[in-house]
């Protein structure tokens, strides 16, 4: 049903729980697995894995979430051309709410590829998916109100989509071992995005392939862009 293979014109983006294995997982989120580690997930609802098990269990959730239609995880993966390219950069979501036809997004990249503006091109191409693909009638995303460069990330993406910021959402997450955590919530319909679309030409453009067309069979609290969706953009808090 979703694509397991989607790239922009600087980034490929393949569904995780196939692209890696654990051990590159965990070499890219593990605790004191790299220096950066701990700035990276300060604004996200979960902690940096404390072993590989960790990092096996998330990819196995990430598998479930996929072959139950409830969330489409993707590794973040540069292109040829690009600094560091062929290396995890990190990953992003998509949660579905079929019920309420709605779609969230998160996002969580290792601070090498911060700075690049690749979370408003990954915006680009999963609204495409969401809207298009999926007809799907909202794109949300939620940011923790301190992560103010994040904020002003998802900002530009998002007015950029059509969209609109709604509000502050009060005790909205309860990180892992912390206390609940208020969220800003920004969201894109899809006549918003219809009209933005229609009006500006280059919405879309950064979309090459959605590959693999729509697959046929063949994001949860402890781990990256999971079921929270807290986007941390790629101007989280240096």
């Amino acid at each position: 049903m979703f694509p397991a293979l989607i790239e922009t014109e600087r980034l490929r983006f393949e569904r995780i729980d196939e692209a890696v294995t654990a051990r590159q997982f965990y070499a890219a989120a593990g605790a004191g697995q790299t220096d950066s580690i701990e700035e990276e997930t300060e604004w996200v609802s979960w902690e940096p894995h404390p072993h590989p098990k960790e990092s096996y269990d998330v990819l196995e959730l990430f598998r479930e979430q996929w072959e139950e239609r409830e969330g489409a995880n993707y590794a973040v993966i540069p292109r040829e051309g690009e600094p560091g390219s062929g290396t995890l950069a990190g990953n992003t979501g998509v949660g579905f709410d079929w019920d309420t036809r709605k779609a969230t997004l998160g996002i969580w990249l290792r601070k090498p590829f911060w700075g690049r503006g690749y979370s408003g091109e990954r915006a680009a191409a999963l609204a495409e998916l969401v809207f298009e693909r999926l007809d799907l009638d909202l794109l949300a995303t939620e940011v923790i109100p301190a992560n103010e460069k994040s904020i002003r990330a998802v900002e530009r993406y998002v007015d950029r989509l059509g969209g609109r910021r709604e509000g502050r959402f009060r005790n909205r997450i309860v990180p892992e071992g912390g206390e609940p955590r208020d969220t800003i919530r920004f969201s894109v319909s899809a006549e918003e995005y219809a009209a933005a679309t229609a009006a500006d030409d280059g919405v879309g453009e950064e979309v090459v392939t959605l590959a693999s067309e729509l697959d046929e069979p063949t994001l949860a609290g402890r781990s990256p862009a999971a079921a929270t969706q807290v986007d941390t953009a790629d101007e989280a808090a240096r």
